[in-house]
């Protein structure tokens, strides 16, 4: 065995492999009755183009990666700002742009690209993270390709995007005391939306009421938390205006599906009966009664983890999340085991951007959390997210490949 070879890491491939072939597996049940089959080679079609550019990806030295990053960024924003005016819609987003047969979405990219770039500017030896103006771009890196994804609008890919976050500020080492106070305002302005301002208001006010006994809240802070209470009032006012009928049907159904079971409550009911219905050895591959008959639309896309769970059962649902956990935590031991802060930063960004599809994919599908057009990390239908989270674990395994010059 080479020494190419012995430094391929299985802990990360294996799992990967195996929640791609979940993913095909489901989508050609999902589509094998409705004549759509093309989606399954669609999909097969984008996993082999992903394995080439991960090879391409793994063998790359990752200086040329670190010293790319901001380029990467600068394309995917070019991209983001092509898909607004010249993009295709499709269910009321325009996130797509069309390359002959296949539809790609920039935002699936955009946010590997900016993993990438917020970590060469926090890893940066030139960055103070006490200095004020370097923490404003560290936050403006992430907030800029959110906003124009925000714009298509896709509010789903909006809230991912913005996912990675803290954890790679605390990672970077960060003051959370700095950190909190900006971001504050965010999370008061979008518990409006969801009626629950005054819960998060409340819990807010006790959070300020301790911070302020420790005297580490400045008076600037102060006013942009304020300011943030003053929109979230307005939000939770004016909701009703602000967000796409659709946006704010879903945040009705989620509280209540029977309000509209034929309407927007319909696909979360339908999953629940087929994520019940599979019991725990399922009703066998290609039997499932909800996914065969179509109870629920485009099932291959968001709502995939139903096609499994019913015709796989408990048995197959714990073994797709076995593989999510493995590949999670086998990146958080390269984390923990690395002395770069570029690899840290990006993998951290990696596993919480991996980890928040997880939960609000399944959350949503089970009723836990409002459907919101999150897809299964390597599962769901779509190329652009399988090959963006491809070039991830492709940057991963090229971390390890390399680790001799990056140092352990």
């Amino acid at each position: 065995m080479t020494d190419k070879q012995s430094n391929v890491d299985f802990w990360l491939l294996v799992p990967m492999i195996g929640l791609i072939v979940f993913g095909l597996m489901a989508i050609f049940s999902a589509t094998h009755g409705a004549g759509e089959t093309t989606l399954f080679y669609r999909q097969f079609a984008w996993g082999v183009i992903g394995a080439v550019v991960m090879l391409f990806v793994y063998f790359n030295d990752y200086r040329v990666i670190r010293d790319n990053a901001y380029l990467l960024y600068l394309i995917s924003i070019f991209l983001l700002v092509v898909v607004l005016l010249f993009g295709t819609k499709i269910a009321g987003q325009t996130s797509w742009v069309k390359i002959g047969f296949f539809s790609f979405q920039p935002s699936e990219i955009a946010k590997m690209a900016t993993i990438l770039a917020l970590a060469r500017f926090l890893s940066d030896d030139e960055t103070d993270i006490t200095f004020t103006p370097h923490l404003l771009i560290a936050l403006g890196i992430p907030l800029f390709p959110a906003l124009l994804i925000m714009l298509q609008p896709d509010m789903g890919t909006t809230l991912t995007s913005l996912s990675f976050i803290i954890p790679m500020f605390i990672m970077s080492g960060f003051d959370l005391y700095i950190v909190i106070p900006y971001l504050l305002p965010i999370i008061l302005m979008l518990s409006g939306f969801f009626n629950v301002f005054y819960i998060v208001g409340l819990a807010v006010l006790l959070f300020l009421a301790l911070w302020l006994q420790k005297k580490k809240f400045k008076m600037h802070q102060l006013l942009v938390t304020a300011a943030g209470l003053g929109a979230a009032l307005f939000t939770n006012r004016f909701a009703a205006e602000l967000l796409k009928p659709h946006q704010l049907k879903r945040i009705q159904t989620f509280l209540d599906p029977m309000s509209d079971p034929r309407g927007a409550g319909y696909n979360v009911i339908q999953a629940k009966i087929a994520i019940s219905s599979g019991g725990f050895f399922g009703k066998g591959y290609l039997e499932g009664t909800q996914t065969q008959l179509r109870f629920i639309p485009a099932q291959w896309t968001d709502f995939i983890f139903c096609v499994i769970a019913e015709e796989l059962g408990f048995v197959g649902s714990f073994v797709l999340l076995l593989l999510f956990l493995v590949l999670i935590l086998r990146l958080l031991w390269i984390i923990s085991s690395i002395k770069n802060k570029f690899v840290e930063l990006t993998l951290a960004g990696f596993v919480s951007l991996l980890l928040i599809h997880v939960i609000i994919n399944i959350g949503m599908t089970i009723g836990l959390i409002p459907v919101i057009g999150v897809p299964l990390p390597f599962v769901s239908y779509g190329g652009s997210s399988l090959l963006g989270n491809m070039i991830m674990v492709a940057l991963a395994l090229n971390f390890v490949h390399n680790k001799r010059s990056i140092g352990y």
